[in-house]
């Protein structure tokens, strides 16, 4: 927990954009001895006064509470370190705002008599302090309220750091407010989701009710679309906004929107973006052609996914033969990962795949093909002495499944994976 306070607070860089030309502080020429503690403020400097030799004692004693997880302590002390704030002389006062911010929530969260009012104390303090850390403290503030179930609170609150203006727009600046507006929509899809609940059932077809829903909808709406402008991975976001549209039937739009998340290249490669269109397209019925087509560069990208076993049923069920011997590239990718190793319907799937395979007259070519660069490691990964043991005891079925795939993968291998009754 300390650590990880330390490693935000020990970082060279500022929490915002250092280019801003209305602030001329810095605390980077501060020097460190190497043997100093994670919080840079904790060091002692040439020119110290009384003043800040005593803030910085309390600092240590602070921060040693915390290690030891005496948090009344951490509280009490805490308490009078604020006095910081009040100090002109200091060059890095931004640094010590972020202290205060980041240890204060800190022993908040751990302290047993913390309330919500203690929280908004802080909060609004430190916002109001300066104007650096406003955007992302106005952002955590409402993650807050959000965790305790005060949701029109921090959209409220959200709202307020919408309208928030302070000198030239930095690119910085212009970037976390789009990830406040996105958040506050976000909320508005929390809160239609709660009015969607109190609707169901005999009160569905409430006109002022379902007005309500409309509302929020619209109001969620706008800056979710707008999100897709802006590349990055906003997977809850995109799911929120394609659940509204659903519901509202714009499957359509639903369907642009997950099309454009999954292959604009404009945004990082991100393999939930093909699971949303996969699901999206599998609860619509959509053609087993444009399902594989998904599950393909689905495929490319994460071959351990559990959707491709899917992809391997497909692909057996397809009339293309063809495709047969890519069902079986499928599933062994699989099984080249530990995870799927003891996995009855993974072995399962290729068991169906190499029987169908079996059909055509150059099986045997196929399968030595797909082993060619497994038989050196394959049968330590599934077919030890160990395995059949293990197999014997937990899952006599899978067992029974590899025992009869051990020859056709690796014939020319002898194998010490025996089940009862089974020779090598």
């Amino acid at each position: 927990m300390m650590d990880d306070v330390e490693g935000e607070l020990g970082r060279p860089e500022d929490l915002e954009d250092d280019n801003d030309p209305l602030d001329n502080t810095s605390s980077r020429g501060n020097r460190k001895s190497k043997f100093s503690p994670g919080i840079p403020m904790c060091v002692e400097t040439l020119k110290e006064t009384g003043f800040h030799q005593s803030t910085r004692f309390c600092l240590e004693r602070i921060r040693e509470a915390m290690l030891h997880h005496r948090w009344q302590e951490a509280a009490e002390l805490m308490a009078c370190y604020p006095q910081m704030l009040e100090n002109t002389t200091l060059s890095s006062t931004k640094q010590y705002k972020e202290v205060i911010w980041r240890l204060s929530t800190e022993i908040l969260h751990h302290h047993h008599n913390s309330k919500m009012e203690d929280y908004n104390n802080i909060y609004e303090r430190i916002k109001h302090s300066g104007v650096k850390h406003y955007l992302m403290i106005s952002l955590e503030h409402s993650f807050h309220m959000l965790l305790n179930g005060h949701i029109e609170d921090a959209k409220r609150h959200l709202l307020a750091a919408e309208s928030w203006r302070y000198g030239k727009e930095s690119t910085d600046q212009h970037q976390k407010m789009k990830l406040i507006q996105a958040y506050r929509s976000l909320l508005d899809y929390i809160i239609w989701c709660d009015k969607k609940f109190t609707l169901s059932g005999d009160n569905f077809n409430d006109p002022v009710g379902n007005q309500e829903m409309q509302n929020y909808f619209r109001q969620a709406s706008v800056n979710l679309k707008d999100i897709l402008k802006n590349p990055g991975v906003w997977d809850p976001f995109i799911l929120s906004y394609v659940e509204m549209l659903e519901f509202y039937e714009d499957h359509d739009e639903a369907l642009n929107v997950l099309n454009d998340y999954a292959y604009d290249n404009n945004f990082p490669p991100n393999p939930n973006a093909h699971v949303f269109l996969y699901q999206y397209l599998k609860r619509h019925n959509a053609p087993e052609t444009k399902l594989m087509k998904v599950l393909k560069i689905l495929c490319v990208s994460v071959p351990s996914h559990e959707l491709m076993l899917e992809y391997g049923s497909l692909l057996l069920q397809s009339e293309k033969a063809s495709h047969i011997p890519k069902a079986l590239g499928v599933v062994l990718e699989m099984l080249d990962f530990a995870c799927w190793r003891s996995n009855l319907d993974v072995w399962k799937c290729l068991k169906a795949v190499i029987q169908k395979l079996q059909l055509q007259e150059d099986w045997r070519k196929v399968v030595l093909e797909k082993m060619a660069g497994r038989k050196d490691w394959w049968p330590v990964l599934h077919f030890t002495s160990f395995h059949a043991r293990k197999d014997s005891e937990e899952n006599p079925e899978l067992m029974e499944v590899k025992a009869s795939l051990k020859e056709v993968l690796c014939p020319d291998i002898t194998l010490k994976y025996c089940a009862a009754g089974v020779n090598s």
